[in-house]
């Protein structure tokens, strides 16, 4: 590992967040129990029809979903964080001393925020027992805050949530070597000959906000040629996969959604427009209006190639990393289709 890289203390960091984490909404008990129980069962309903609109994974097994809290969802990216990017704390190994505990408190303020914004997550890296497609989660707290704050019905809304999310679970079960390549061009990131990610920088100017471009700006900023590339081709299939979800979702949703036009044109209107100026402020160092591109663009280009060469066409972008779409491909669809498809 490289010398200048912090042996990030990532269960510090998880328990970090957890103390950080905003308390949810007030729900009774009788009405939390409510919501575990059918975001749950909603998980399992998604299935059936985004298999079917996919045409991915038919036949293979289903690992139930995780329904957690807010504190949990942060100790859970914590630690599939620190098993990804290689800087866990190695028990019995070197500690991380002054600068990477720094980082981990650093880190755990970055995700005690983030657990009060995330819905839900599929993580292809970490897997339940006896299971090998990795887990989902659905944050039942940030649902609930969502569902209210946008006035929808709340059951068509935890439905369209997991539509989305069962999306992720769809990909990775039918695409095995998607979670290798991932972590992969992750590890390129963060390898020594490369320079390493110098994580805890990246962390500070988080905090400070000194960069206006956000993360991925500073990211860039200080990466070896190598990494770029590396950075390039895990935005381009961070934008595949989302724009795919989100094309699955819209897709199902008439079909099993029935206020699923009225839930959109509310969710993106939130999505796009915060109005609380802290809000605003940690979109703009954390690049989250980026994130937001992503989705239309990926949804654009994943819209183009379906209406093109429908949805079996489409799924040769699963075919192996060489069909998968160029960040140029991305932004003119018609680009893959003539390098794919013929």
């Amino acid at each position: 590992m490289n010398p200048q890289l912090p042996v990030v203390d990532w269960p510090l960091a998880g328990r970090t967040a957890a103390r950080l984490a905003r308390p949810g909404p007030t729900t009774t008990r009788a009405e939390a129990a409510a919501v575990v129980a059918e975001l749950a069962d909603a998980a399992v309903r998604a299935e059936a029809p985004v298999r079917e609109v996919t045409r991915l994974a038919d036949g293979l097994p289903v690992a139930p979903a995780l329904v957690v809290d807010r504190a949990r969802w942060a100790r859970a990216a914590a630690a599939s964080t620190g098993s990804l990017t290689g800087t866990a704390r190695v028990p019995g190994g070197p500690g991380p001393g002054i600068t990477g505990r720094a980082a981990a408190l650093q880190a755990g303020a970055l995700l005690g925020y983030l657990s009060g914004a995330i819905l839900g997550q599929f993580d292809p890296f970490t897997h339940q027992p006896g299971t090998s497609t990795g887990t989902l989660l659905l944050v039942a707290p940030n649902v609930v805050a969502v569902e209210r704050a946008l006035r929808v019905d709340p059951h068509d809304f935890r439905l369209w949530v997991c539509l989305h999310e069962v999306t992720h679970r769809v990909q990775f079960t039918a695409v095995p070597w998607l979670s290798g390549y991932m972590a992969e061009t992750v590890g390129t990131l963060t390898a020594p000959e490369q320079g390493g990610l110098p994580l805890g920088r990246v962390l500070e100017v988080v905090r400070s906000g000194e960069r206006p471009d956000g993360v991925v700006g500073l990211v860039r900023s200080l990466q070896t040629p190598g990494q770029r590339r590396a950075l390039d081709r895990l935005l381009a299939l961070g934008t595949l996969l989302e724009g795919h979800a989100d094309h699955v979702m819209d897709s199902v949703g008439p079909a099993v959604v029935p206020s699923v036009r009225g839930i959109r044109t509310a969710f993106d209107r939130r999505r796009t427009r915060p109005t609380n100026p802290v809000h605003r402020v940690l979109r703009a160092l954390l690049g989250v209006d980026a994130k937001i591109a992503q989705y239309v663009r990926g949804k654009a280009f994943v819209d183009r190639v379906v209406a093109t060469a429908g949805m079996d066409g489409f799924n040769a972008v699963w075919t192996s990393t060489d069909t998968l779409p160029t960040d140029a491909e991305i932004t003119e669809p018609d680009r893959w289709v003539r390098r794919v498809l013929g």
